[in-house]
């Protein structure tokens, strides 16, 4: 038994010389002339010990140190008008990224020090209420196409293009071609919030998790504010569409006064014009 147990740690060993980490032994490895894995309780014991350290290591390796950047809600120009959802909205982001959680593919919780792009959106809506919020980008494409209007945008490659004259503050924003997907239909690998335009330089903010993204020319790994930029012409990625996220209000302060003036105008007219009527004399 003990000559098996050792054995087994001289292949670790030779694995761990090769600079192989934590990857599994191969079959290879395993093949070798009288190599057997070690049995008893006491060679079960160092192999789990040696799947621990393994895992521990893989976790650690697996999320770089975050790189984030953040803004105050008073920076962004559209946030004083917005209305009392989108500013919570804009406020729940921003508090995010004064957690500097890093990138974790596969993450939607701040607990694990780290989420994913769609992982981010998802626990930023889920905290202001909607629990039906899909967990990946793919799916919540769909559920923005179903549920809401999204705005298609095809062959665009500036932010500056017509198309985007009815963005606002709280808008999806959705890519696809940033990885390989598979058989998603469409190919959707990506998704933010747009949270508005910098009061600095006017130029457009958005919220998510990435890592490679940029804001203001520092590279970002985590959850952040980043620079509204899409792909360029011949670029593997491309940015598809945007909208209203499905149940949320968008519209801002000024809109909604304007819409209860009009109510109340319209009411107003209808009342005089019955007072106007009873008060004409009759012509019998």
């Amino acid at each position: 038994m003990t000559g098996e147990t050792e054995k087994f740690d001289m292949a670790w060993r030779e694995h761990r010389e090769k600079g192989e980490g934590c990857q599994p032994i191969s079959a290879e490895d395993l093949s070798a002339p009288g190599m057997r894995l070690p049995s008893g309780r006491f060679a079960m014991i160092r192999i789990f010990s040696i799947l621990v350290i393994c895992g521990f290591s893989v976790l650690s390796a697996g999320a770089k140190p975050a790189s984030v950047a953040s803004i105050d809600p008073e920076d962004i120009a559209e946030y004083e008008t917005a209305n009392p959802a989108v500013r919570a909205l804009i406020e729940n982001a921003l508090k995010l990224t004064d957690k500097k959680l890093t990138y974790q593919f596969g993450s939607n919780s701040p607990s694990n020090k780290g989420m994913d792009c769609s992982g981010t959106v998802q626990h930023t809506l889920q905290t202001m209420g909607l629990e039906s919020v899909p967990r990946s980008s793919y799916a919540m494409y769909h559920w923005a196409e179903e549920q809401s209007e999204l705005t298609h945008t095809p062959g665009v490659t500036s932010t500056d293009d017509d198309v985007f004259e009815g963005l606002k503050p709280g808008d999806l924003l959705f890519w696809e071609g940033t990885y390989e997907t598979g058989d998603r239909n469409p190919p959707i690998s990506h998704v933010m919030i747009f949270l508005g335009t910098l009061k600095k330089d006017g130029e457009g903010v958005v919220f998510g998790a990435s890592d490679g993204r940029r804001y203001r020319g520092k590279k970002i790994c985590g959850v952040s504010v980043f620079d509204w930029k899409v792909p360029s012409k011949g670029s593997s990625s491309k940015f598809v569409a945007y909208g209203p996220i499905p149940g949320f209000p968008d519209q801002t302060e000024e809109e909604e006064v304007e819409k209860e003036s009009a109510n109340v105008a319209g009411e107003l007219k209808t009342v005089l014009e019955l007072l106007f009527k009873k008060r004409q004399p009759s012509t019998r």
